[in-house]
């Protein structure tokens, strides 16, 4: 159905704050996962990426959720359905248009890299 999600996530504790964001991928049977932590602008350069291991498909729908043993706490921040770019699609290389009001226009994702440019 090529839907996408945007996480925050928050990880609390007396020692520490955490905050970066998940960038979720429908992929068949499970979601394309990397995180970040800034949110990509429209045409302003490029922000380092990691990949994670694929996410359940579940993650697409949930709009908050407390993650157990203390991994602290999600929350959706922007989705949509996503288009893709004729290419070879893999997990290094991923060019798809996003239709999110914080992320809207084509992603590129290349290695350890991404950006948000206005799709043509």
């Amino acid at each position: 159905m090529n839907r996408w999600v945007l996480l925050e996530h928050k990880i609390l504790s007396s020692k520490f704050i955490d905050i970066h964001y998940d960038f979720l991928v429908e992929d068949q049977l499970d979601c394309l996962t990397w995180k970040f932590h800034e949110i990509p602008s429209l045409n302003k350069g490029v922000i380092k990426i990691v990949k994670q291991p694929n996410h359940r498909l579940v993650w697409l729908s949930r709009v908050e959720y407390q993650l157990s043993k203390n991994r602290g706490l999600v929350k959706r921040i922007d989705h949509g359905i996503f288009s893709n770019i004729p290419h070879n699609q893999d997990s290094q290389k991923l060019k798809i248009i996003l239709n999110g009001k914080l992320l809207n226009g084509l992603f590129i994702i290349d290695g350890n890299f991404c950006q948000l440019t206005k799709n043509n």
